[in-house]
């Protein structure tokens, strides 16, 4: 008897296909919560305590792009298609009313996650780089979304990048004000298997089944999807469904397309995130698990 997956998430909207894998489709798995995002995941895929996570590519390919194949892991899957959109926040009180005026400011972050990547591209946008790899922010490391929140009230942090829907509910009770977003280059969501996890381990190709047919039962009852997100996660039934209009998961998770790879490693080396172990290291293949890389 083969034992359950240990499957690594956030417990946000993305994650329903994942639930109903195991609700409908039966999938063997363990799922554990990740909301401090996908640098903690990294950190239990190293440590042995996940066998998978879905994480956000922009932090996979950081950790890939730096520590080569002591990331122990690789990327196995594509998640969503879709591009993430970041909602940009300050304090409700606060006098930062847009983006401009965020240079040298202080970013709140969750450690090695794309909250901390995508500084470095919105700072590659405006111009705000100093030398490669330096913050162009004050980091202020916050790993929960509360803190985050409190953060830009208190001013300990003046403003955080975080997904537009996640953070809605707070814009529309006037705890947070957005005063902009940015959105990845890149599709958003990859998942990662631990590098001890043979590409051929009959439970990854069950993952893959039952995540496909998650994604196809999310489709076709798209009310079932709305009433889960909206009573087990911290969304509104009206965001829950605004929500569905933006985004497109794949329709086979299995592989990951190295051209996208490619194209957030030249991205990220921009913004001086990705490079700073061996060049080989920012290889977009090597980042690739082998035996399940399918091109476009």
């Amino acid at each position: 008897m083969s034992f359950p997956l240990r499957i690594g998430y956030v417990p946000e909207h993305f994650s329903t296909p994942l639930h109903f894998a195991i609700k409908h489709f039966a999938l063997n798995a363990t799922l554990t919560p990740h909301p401090s995002g996908t640098g903690h995941m990294i950190t239990s895929l190293q440590s042995n305590d996940l066998d998978i996570a879905i994480g956000l590519t922009e932090g996979f390919v950081t950790a890939l792009g730096n520590q080569g194949d002591g990331a122990g892991f690789k990327l196995v899957g594509t998640y969503v298609e879709t591009p993430l959109c970041w909602a940009i926040s300050t304090g409700a009180k606060r006098d930062l009313r847009n983006m401009e005026m965020l240079e040298g400011r202080k970013i709140g972050i969750y450690v090695r996650s794309g909250s901390y990547v995508m500084g470095f591209v919105l700072a590659d946008q405006f111009n705000w780089l100093k030398a490669p790899g330096e913050p162009p922010f004050t980091v202020i490391p916050l790993q929960t979304f509360q803190k985050l929140r409190e953060a830009v009230n208190d001013g300990t942090a003046d403003f955080f990048m975080w997904e537009h829907f996640t953070s809605k509910r707070y814009f529309d009770n006037g705890e947070i004000v957005r005063i902009g977003e940015i959105y990845t280059p890149w599709s958003s969501w990859k998942i990662a298997a631990a590098a001890r996890l043979a590409a051929a381990d009959e439970r990854l190709q069950d993952l893959f089944t039952k995540l496909n047919q998650g994604v196809e039962y999310f489709w076709s009852h798209p009310d079932e999807a709305v009433a889960y997100i909206s009573s087990k996660l911290d969304y509104s039934e009206e965001d829950a469904r605004e929500w569905l209009k933006t985004v497109k998961f794949a329709t086979d998770v299995r592989g990951v397309r190295e051209e996208t790879i490619e194209k957030t490693v030249e991205v990220l080396k921009k913004a001086g995130v990705v490079g700073k172990g061996s060049p080989e290291d920012a290889k977009a293949s090597d980042m690739i698990g082998v035996g399940v890389l399918h091109d476009e």
